[in-house]
């Protein structure tokens, strides 16, 4: 996995994965006046100006976490809001999750909280945000929780090939990051502290965020949920839709009994 680290500086390099500036993520964080670097911000580190595009969204793709299986096919133009089979209300309340994540996407800025329960689209709306903004050459980090957490674990490891260090620091600052399936961790100490610091941090930071969880506000810790619902930078949003599998169950249940009723007129 490749990692996001560095500060810009002075000193010229080649395109280079062991780049000392960018330590291979190819974007650096700014620096301010003040000389520290502007976490709100990246630019393309010196080791990549040369790169072609295809092999800067290459970087990007690799960088994103999304892969090129099922989360790569999860974009906007594949999501089916208007669910006819749902009552008004639930497709109205889809259609504003819709809504609501494409302008998030467009520009992102502050937090968007989705929950729902399992399969209303919460993964496929955050996903589609991240594919949408690989698009546009923008990084973007997406991490289902649990695997981060034994990223995290395995960096301890003598075998890994990334240092604890590179990958949290990659986390906690990265743009745009994505974490689905917030709570379905582990919820021992060492695993809370590590989410409340990649949380805190990006609170303090104002960087943008994606959190899709399946549990209730009330169901997650203080701490992380009174970030959560701050309306000075997140917004919080309750997708009504019930599981989009059952969907396709009730698709196929509907096609048998058609079947069966136009060959029992038949006969």
């Amino acid at each position: 996995m490749d990692t996001w680290s560095g500060t810009e500086e002075s000193e010229e390099t080649s395109p280079s994965s062991n780049c000392p500036i960018c330590k291979g993520a190819g974007f650096v964080h700014p620096l301010l006046l003040s000389g520290k670097p502007d976490f709100s911000r990246v630019t393309s580190c010196r080791c990549t100006r040369s790169e072609s595009d295809e092999r800067r969204q290459e970087r990007l793709r690799r960088y994103s976490n999304l892969g090129f299986g099922l989360l790569k096919e999860m974009t906007f133009d594949k999501f089916d809001w208007r669910r006819v089979n749902l009552p008004r209300e639930e497709q109205e309340n889809l259609k504003e999750a819709y809504r609501l994540a494409l302008e998030f996407a467009k520009s992102p800025d502050g937090w968007l909280v989705f929950h729902g329960e399992t399969g209303c689209g919460k993964t496929h709306l955050a996903a589609a945000i991240a594919n949408y903004r690989l698009e546009v050459g923008e990084p973007v980090l997406f991490q289902v929780v649990p695997d981060l957490l034994d990223h995290l674990r395995s960096t301890f490891s003598p075998e890994s090939k990334v240092s604890y260090d590179q990958l949290f620091e990659s986390v906690k600052n990265t743009p745009l990051l994505i974490l689905d399936d917030f709570g379905e961790q582990s919820t021992t100490p060492w695993a809370q502290e590590k989410l409340y610091q990649v949380i805190n941090h990006r609170y303090n930071a104002r960087l943008a965020t994606v959190i899709t969880t399946r549990y209730s506000l009330e169901e997650i810790d203080d701490p992380i949920s009174s970030r959560f619902v701050d309306p000075k930078i997140s917004l919080v949003f309750y997708i009504m839709a019930p599981d989009y599998r059952g969907d396709r169950r009730s698709e196929r249940d509907s096609g048998r009994v058609s079947r069966r009723s136009r060959k029992g007129a038949g006969t």
